[in-house]
């Protein structure tokens, strides 16, 4: 229970940073909307960035620190400091010289990875060559955000989750502020964006440091392929790319389908994207982030009940939190769509679209959440084929359900098979844990689904009878339209709560309680 309640209240650290990082990405996106709207430019941009923001999320934050944090947490628990920062520095070293490749093949080959992610745009010589452009001058992002994320597995392996959580905010101001300041004077408006990310990308490496050197971790430049943690380290990471990753992947795969769309269709689906990150990155990869450096300290004490314990509360726990977030943006998806991006260039019919796009996505929120939660259950366990395996039919999953869902539903149909398959995905990970395990709880883990999908549909219900009147179809934020979709999220969250509460919530109590702990912290200081 100790450890339950240290999860928890990492998650909520980590998910406080994380909201204050999506505001920031929700204004950075009205920007992008209303300065260059749904059209060719935002199209090339988005596929551009998707490139070392996929690489980002399966290299960096994905596979790097799912597979360094298993074996760093070992070191710190069982090994002596000067063996530790010997690692580090040898995981540092390794991953320097790699991304200097990485980036550099990266920006010669641009065109090429073009044609893989969106074949469809080599049809439009304009936009193929604007997205080339672009993809080579955001491609070093992809070598500071690396080195991030090694920073981010380090910090999280000492249990600091502040600081990694926090950086994504400095990406977001600075895109807004080079959009803003540059979009007027570039021959090429959208080229601000670019600039954006790589100033980004800098300033969330630096900002990583201070923090590094606080933990006395003295890192030096020792470049050793033979070394054992290093090597241990690279054999977890590379099949776990895909393991960790399937979501982000899936994501791709459905950015080469909608290259083949009507124009507009890969940023109705970025829109949308970014909508469902939200409640995920607060919520889900909150509670991810908190509980595999548990899962990873519980498997190296040889404490396999401690650890299916923490894994049940932890999938509860992320189900409690993305069951309402998912039915609030279904019913939701338009007043909150209209609020936030409908102005400026991007019109109704944009809105529309995009609305379109997350009823579909929304709809697999519960099992992306679940994946996040269920693949560090292997990789603490050291067991990195089963995902891979698992990932690989997904994939296969995402693509036969877009390459058929594409063409009644357009770029909804992508969305709907990127849900579809991540179901598959989670479905046959929880089954091959329990083979792996035994029983985890499952009774209990159902009753607290059923329990969190009750008061979800009502606070769904009550949520529309408030918002479901409003002016949805002007443009612009007006106090109506604000009135009405705070009156709806608060009716809801009070609903929900009210039913948990009555449900007798397990997961309920542990918030109420962090709550009071808060309060309680706040009034003594």
């Amino acid at each position: 229970m100790v450890d339950h309640k240290k999860i928890a209240k990492a998650a909520s650290v980590v998910g406080g940073a994380t909201l204050l990082s999506r505001i920031f990405g929700f204004v950075r996106d009205m920007v992008v909307a209303k300065l260059f709207g749904a059209g060719l430019a935002t199209d090339a941009f988005f596929v551009a960035f998707r490139i070392p923001n996929l690489l980002r999320r399966l290299v960096g934050e994905g596979a790097l620190t799912a597979s360094f944090i298993p074996v760093y947490s070992e070191y710190i628990n069982q090994k002596s400091k000067e063996e530790g920062d010997e690692l580090v520095s040898a995981v540092f070293s390794v991953l320097t010289v790699a991304l200097v490749i990485l980036t550099g093949l990266g920006i010669l080959f641009s065109p090429w990875i073009i044609k893989v992610m969106a074949y469809g745009f080599s049809q439009d010589p304009e936009k193929f060559k604007l997205t080339v452009l672009l993809t080579r001058i955001m491609f070093p992002y992809i070598f500071f955000i690396g080195l991030v994320a090694l920073a981010m597995g380090v910090l999280n392996s000492w249990k600091h989750f502040t600081a990694p959580a926090l950086a994504p905010v400095l990406l977001n101001i600075s895109i807004i502020a080079c959009a803003l300041l540059f979009h007027e004077i570039m021959k090429e408006p959208v080229l601000s964006l670019a600039f954006g990310v790589l100033l980004g990308g800098l300033a969330q490496l630096f900002f990583q440091v201070p923090f590094i050197r606080r933990k006395k971790i003295a890192v030096q430049f020792i470049f050793r392929l033979a070394h054992p943690g290093v090597r241990r380290i690279g054999l977890l990471m590379a099949p776990s790319v895909l393991g960790l990753g399937v979501t982000q992947l899936n994501v791709l795969i459905s950015t080469f389908l909608a290259s083949y769309l009507p124009e507009g269709s890969v940023s109705y689906l970025y829109f949308a994207d970014r909508l469902l990150e939200f409640p995920m990155g607060i919520f889900a990869i909150a509670i991810a982030t908190a509980v595999l450096p548990a899962l990873s300290e519980q498997t190296a004490r040889n404490d396999i009940q401690g650890m299916k314990e923490t894994f049940s509360f932890s999938l509860r726990l992320v189900f409690f939190v993305t069951l309402p977030a998912m039915v609030g943006l279904i019913v939701l998806r338009v007043p909150i769509i209209n609020l936030l991006f409908q102005r400026g260039a991007f019109s109704v019919h944009s809105a529309e679209m995009t609305a379109q796009a997350l009823l579909y996505y929304a709809l697999g929120l519960a099992a992306f959440a679940g994946v996040r939660i269920v693949v560090p259950a292997f990789y603490s366990l050291k067991d990195t084929k089963t995902p891979v395996k698992v990932a690989f039919l997904a994939l296969l999953a995402n693509a036969g359900f877009g390459a058929v869902l594409m063409f009644p539903l357009k770029h909804g149909g992508l969305a709907l098979a990127t849900s579809l398959a991540a179901g598959l995905n989670f479905t046959l990970l929880v089954i091959l844990l329990r083979k792996k395990l035994g029983r985890m709880g499952g009774r209990k883990i159902l009753r607290s689904f059923l329990q969190s999908l009750g008061a979800s549909l009502a606070m769904g219900v009550a949520a529309y009878a408030v918002c479901s009147g409003g002016p949805w179809q002007t443009d612009g934020a007006t106090p109506e339209k604000i009135i009405l979709l705070l009156g709806a999220m608060l009716t809801g969250t009070l609903v929900y709560g009210g039913v948990s509460y009555a449900l007798k919530s397990e997961e309920m109590y542990a918030a109420l309680e962090i709550i009071k702990k808060k309060i309680g912290a706040q009034r003594e200081g």
